[in-house]
């Protein structure tokens, strides 16, 4: 397969990398700043592409069987997110590209109170993180209202963190998953396994949820 990651120099986007390679796949990483550090992996092509630049981002995706979209913005650039993210589906809806996006949780329900969205949990969602939380949400939103339907949103516990590859994870759907003691987290290579298992085998939710497994 050939996998496009956008926002390859992040944290889940250079995880999403190692992981695709290691598998075999064919990788374009692509983001504004790319890493200048040579590669002699000939499964690895290195692009500069910014996604706000659909005539940049369109090739790539013309290249590839699946996308990956993994960017964050700098404080105060929020609102952007979901604009770019419906940019990148609109360039996808017309190469037929599957695309994969790493967003925010909170779209996912509250496992204290499955009536709320953790974004209205302030056990989870403190007002401080509201509006990183607004824009991960108007994402999710904007992928719902967009006429291309090849898209999955994966949605990360409440702490994503580096660490290390325990070869295991937990998937849920649309409710936060925590482990006995209350804690949601899960590292960036875990985290990549599971957007690599998804992508080899799409499972039947659009909406989905990863922590790390209680035995790791």
């Amino acid at each position: 397969m050939r996998i496009a990651v956008f926002g390859a120099t992040g944290m889940a986007g250079a995880a999403i990398v190692s992981e695709s390679i290691a598998r075999g796949h064919q990788v374009i990483a692509a983001s504004r700043q790319p890493s200048t550090t040579a590669s002699d992996d000939d499964r690895l092509a290195v692009r500069a592409v910014d996604v706000a630049e659909p005539e940049a981002v369109g090739p790539v995706l013309a290249e590839a069987d699946a996308a990956v979209l993994t960017i964050r913005l700098a404080p105060g650039e929020e609102h952007r997110l979901a604009a770019l993210t419906r940019g990148v589906l609109d360039v996808a809806g017309r190469h037929g590209t599957r695309a994969l996006i790493v967003g925010g949780s909170a779209p996912l329900r509250s496992p204290s109170r499955p009536d709320r969205l953790l974004i209205d949990d302030p056990e989870h969602v403190p007002e401080a993180w509201k509006r990183i939380a607004r824009a991960s949400l108007d994402q999710y939103h904007a992928c719902q209202e967009h006429p291309y339907t090849g898209w999955v949103y994966l949605s990360p516990p409440a702490v994503f963190e580096p660490g290390e590859r325990s070869g295991s994870y937990l998937r849920g759907t649309t409710t936060l998953l925590t482990d006995a003691h209350g804690v949601s987290r899960i590292t960036a290579p875990d985290f990549a396994i599971a957007v690599l298992d998804e992508l080899e085998n799409p499972g039947d939710d659009q909406h989905f949820t990863v922590a790390q497994h209680p035995a790791s």
